[in-house]
């Protein structure tokens, strides 16, 4: 199994609709071929970084997705005039070992 995990930080005071924004997504990637479930965490000691945790069948599937028109229509949600913390915005890839 594949896992990305995206990390941001938003810098203008909207980290709660954001958060909503993800609470009420309109699920577009679960139709994804080889998707499997997505996780949004937010550090307790940072509440305004959000971590997505993403997971695939295999890192082919996720970067399919990545490059897909839906990936860019599931991020419609967005709050308007977002600001995210520069430097603090990255994707790490990881091989999922065991659960």
């Amino acid at each position: 199994m594949f896992v990305a995990i995206s990390q941001f930080v938003v810098a203008n005071g909207v980290t709660e609709q954001v958060k909503q924004a993800f609470r009420d997504r309109p699920h577009i990637v679960d139709d994804a071929a080889g998707f499997i479930r997505m996780d949004v965490i937010s550090p307790q000691e940072e509440p305004d970084a959000i971590w997505l945790m993403t997971f695939w069948s295999d890192e082919q599937s996720y970067r399919n997705w990545h490059r897909s028109h839906a990936y860019h229509e599931s991020h419609a949600g967005i709050p308007a005039g977002l600001k995210l913390v520069p430097g603090r915005t990255r994707i790490i890839f990881f091989e999922h070992v065991a659960s």
